[in-house]
Formats: structure tokens, sequence, C-alpha cells
């Protein structure tokens, strides 16, 4: 809006030339995230004070740490909070004609919806209870089947590539969806499938990784202000038409205007830490976790950088893993790899102070994130 505003009609119609800096992504991107930022830190306190009002508090697992029964009833469905001042950023600072933006914020929204419904069922039955593990998943399969259409129609128009930037290797990108199955009618119904099965990996995964992780004051909200900023980076880079040359990447100018979506989530969790930092005001619950790990997922398949998605959101994916290996083990093998999963968990379980968990995840995030970001170089 800001950007319509501000560069296409006020700069041509004034002649004022200093507003050509806002047809610059980097000027965008740096005002949507401060946007993001103040808007999460200054509407904090009237959020918090209003779930309190609605009594909307959170419910604490019995199967889960001791130590957390004490955080009973702090307000939660604070995701809220992430989601306008993700989405207001966006809407004011990015170029709206941008298709790549709108699925993006609408793949965000998609999946908070989902976590709104399952955080609500929860605060109205004052149990850590609410959708069903099968009644979220085919919400997300819906959510990600929608996705798979829209972006097998775009590679169709050829607004959107299926080929894949591989770390390490140069001039290797393999297509998820072969020229040959594009034009065959028979074959195109396989290459789709395989396609949506690429995508549920990748957004569903991110999402339920989020989830998961979620479950100490700070430590999901921390990991995603690392991982939005390197995704804000890698938007920009594949975007950018001499740098994503340099470094040969798979190059999408729409991806340019991503980056002021990232910048936006990026500023959004970190306003959001303000409050949900150890000792939290307020947690995010199911409609923020679900929401930005969905996000996560949409933007690195638009930007085409699933694969190193697995190290920008390492910790998360560690995560996610323990919870698989942790029920795989024991429902084979009736025995426990970790004393209580996710892996937080155990190292609560451990001994180790939360705040000392919380700070370890996040050195380990930026370790990760960083060593993705050096594989642009090391091709």
């Amino acid at each position: 809006m800001l950007y319509w505003l501000l560069y296409e009609k006020l700069r041509v119609i004034l002649d004022i030339s200093p507003f050509r800096v806002f047809g610059y992504v980097t000027a965008r991107t740096m005002f949507a995230s401060l946007t993001s930022l103040f808007l999460a830190i200054v509407l904090g306190p009237w959020v918090i004070r209003r779930l309190r009002e609605l009594n909307f508090g959170q419910s604490i697992r019995e199967d889960g740490p001791q130590s957390h029964h004490k955080k009973a009833g702090t307000p939660t469905m604070g995701g809220l909070l992430i989601l306008v001042c993700t989405l207001g950023p966006t809407l004011l600072w990015a170029d709206l004609s941008d298709t790549y933006v709108w699925i993006a914020m609408l793949g965000m929204l998609a999946y908070a919806v989902i976590g709104f419904i399952d955080d609500y069922a929860k605060v109205t039955n004052k149990r850590n209870l609410g959708l069903t593990a099968r009644q979220k998943f085919s919400m997300q399969l819906l959510v990600a089947a929608l996705l798979t259409g829209v972006l097998a129609y775009m590679r169709y128009r050829h607004l959107y590539t299926t080929e894949l930037n591989v770390p390490f290797i140069k001039n290797v990108r393999p297509d998820l969806l072969i020229h040959s199955l594009m034009q065959n009618p028979y074959t195109f119904p396989f290459a789709f499938i395989e396609f949506y099965l690429f995508v549920v990996f990748v957004v569903v995964g991110s999402s339920n990784a989020v989830n998961i992780t979620d479950g100490l004051d700070g430590l999901a909200a921390g990991l995603m202000v690392i991982a939005g900023g390197a995704l804000t980076v890698l938007a920009f880079v594949g975007g950018h038409a001499v740098l994503s040359q340099y470094l040969q990447i798979v190059r999408n100018p729409h991806s340019a205007e991503l980056t002021i979506f990232c910048g936006s989530l990026t500023g959004a969790s970190l306003g959001f830490l303000w409050w949900n930092a150890h000792t939290a005001d307020v947690f995010m619950g199911d409609v923020g976790s679900l929401s930005m790990g969905g996000a996560m997922g949409v933007v690195a398949i638009l930007i085409k950088q699933e694969i190193l998605l697995l190290f920008i959101a390492g910790v998360f994916v560690i995560e996610l893993l323990s919870v698989i290996l942790q029920v795989g083990s024991f429902k084979l093998r009736k025995k426990r790899i970790f004393k209580m999963a996710p892996i937080h968990h155990h190292f609560e379980a451990l001994g180790w102070q939360e705040s000392k968990i919380i700070a370890r995840f996040w050195i380990a995030g930026l370790v990760l994130a960083l060593f993705a970001l050096t594989t642009l170089k090391l091709r």
C-alpha cells in the first residue's frame, strides 16, 4: 500500500526524487522489519491484557515436566500478534501486484486458522486437548494440496520453477516436474502427486516442527528470528540478477518481494520475543507456531531453497526427529530413546535449567543458519 502510494504515485505526480528509495527492496525490507518490531512491542501489552480478559490461559500437559505446571494460566494464542505484525507491514511495504507475496501471506494465514481452531478448542475445554492429530494433519494436507495446485499452474505458465538448488554443487538443478510430464496429460497426475508429497514434506513438516519446538519460553520465537533472517538473505539473493548469477543459483525475480515478507516475519518474531522471553508473559500457541512454520516452508519452496531449509531450520528438524524416533522406538521396541520428547524436555529431565537450554539451542540454530548461508559461496 505504502509502496504504491509513495513510489508509484506520489513520486511520479509530485516528482519527489527522495521517494525513489521506496523502490528498493532493501529499503522496504528495513522499513517492514522495523514496523513489525515496533507494532509487536507496542501492541503486546494490549494483546496480553485482552487474552487475560477473555480467560485464554494455557493448559499444561499432564505428562509434561513438573516445572511447567506453574505456567498454567499464562495467556496463550499470542501468535495472533505475530500474524498481525507480519501481514500488516507486508501489506504496507510490499508490491502487492506480486503473486508470490500473496501466496506467502495466504499460506501463513491458512495455517494460522488451523492453529486458531486448535487453540480455541483447548481454551474452551480448559485442557491441553484441542484438535485430534488426525484432524489437524488433514487440514494441513488440504492446505498443502491447494498450494501444490497453485504452484503447478504457475509452473505451467512459466511463473514458477520446480528446479532445486543443490548446495555445494554447481549447475546441478534437478526438476521435480519434468517437462515431458508437464506436456503429457496422462503422466501429469503422477508428477503432480510426487510434487504434492514434496510440498507436504517441506511445508507440513516445517509447520509441525515449529509447533513441537514451542515448549520453552522464547525457544521457538528466538529460532524463528534466526531462520527468518536467513530466509530474508536467501530471498534477496535469489531475486537479484547479479548475485544469483554470480552464486549460480536458480534466479526468480518474483522472490525479491518475498524479502519484505521475510523481513516482516523476522521483525514480528523479534518483537514477540520481547514478551515471550523467559519468564514468558504470553505464549504463541498453535496459531503462532503452525503459521510461522507454514510460512517458513512456503517461502523456502517459493525461493527454491528447500534443501537449505534443513540447515536453516536445523534445530526445528532435530526437535521433530526426536519425537518421531521416540514414538517409533516405543511402538517397536517398547523402549524410549530420550527421557522425554521433544528433545528440549530431555535436557530438562537431565537437570538443565530452562534458560540454559534456550540459549544453547539458539546458538545451535545460529551456527546452522550461518552454515546454510556459507553454502551459497562454497559451490
